[in-house]
């Protein structure tokens, strides 16, 4: 039993890792992103993306935060078929972020469920100056209700956000992922002129965010799978 799971594994494992190869291979070309016209004709025919309210203080609880956007997770068997999806739809993925998505640390639901995202700043939590380590944001935003998102909500939300304007950059709120070099990588989906991309950035807890860089968490409890069987 024991041999054949880890054969199973063994096989999954290489075709990641030839995914990844791939990705690698072919980061620094134009084909391996959406176009900047896809991006724009998207924003012409699809609604516009949600706007987050300003708020006029800092926040004191996540229920100051109103709901930005709800995603399905647990909706592909396996992280090939969720690689596959990114790679049909031609949205860019960087260097560390193929790294992070092959990595047995990235999990996926098992089960079909709603999340609902937040967004929030550093600034909105009532951090000043220009930048703020990481550790201190997710500390004070998870004694403020806010919770720390699972690795699976960063490509999910690539693929459920193609109408995403142009340079908008969200950094998941999640806990980082080694790369096989060991590097600490957290998950942005990004769209910086070029296309749709999802990439990694520095994920030590140490990490100085920018305050005005806006960060995707999630409310404590998820919606049920009944709940989102009715949407």
């Amino acid at each position: 039993m024991k041999r054949k799971a880890a054969v199973t594994w063994a096989a999954t494992a290489a075709r990641l890792l030839i995914w990844v190869a791939c990705v690698l291979a072919s980061a620094n070309r134009a084909h391996a992103q959406c176009s900047a016209r896809d991006v724009l004709q998207r924003q012409l025919t699809l609604k516009a993306a949600p706007i987050v309210p300003t708020r006029m203080g800092p926040v004191t609880s996540v229920s100051d935060v109103a709901e930005w956007k709800t995603i399905s997770i647990g909706t592909f068997p396996d992280t090939f078929a969720l690689l596959t999806s990114l790679s049909k739809i031609g949205c860019g993925v960087g260097n560390s972020a193929a790294e992070a998505l092959a990595r047995p640390t990235f999990t996926l639901s098992s089960t079909r469920t709603a999340v609902t995202l937040l967004i929030v700043t550093a600034a909105d939590l009532g951090f000043s100056g220009e930048t703020v380590p990481l550790r201190q944001i997710y500390e004070l935003a998870q004694q403020l209700g806010f919770s720390l998102a699972p690795p699976e909500i960063a490509p999910q939300l690539r693929l459920q956000y193609l109408d995403q304007p142009v340079g908008e950059f969200l950094v998941i709120g999640m806990n980082p992922i080694r790369t096989w070099t060991g590097e600490e990588v957290i998950l942005t989906v990004a769209n910086g002129g070029a296309g749709l991309i999802l990439i990694g950035q520095d994920g030590r807890a140490d990490a100085e965010i920018p305050v005005t860089s806006r960060l995707v968490f999630l409310r404590s409890l998820p919606i049920t799978p009944a709940e989102l069987n009715r949407n």
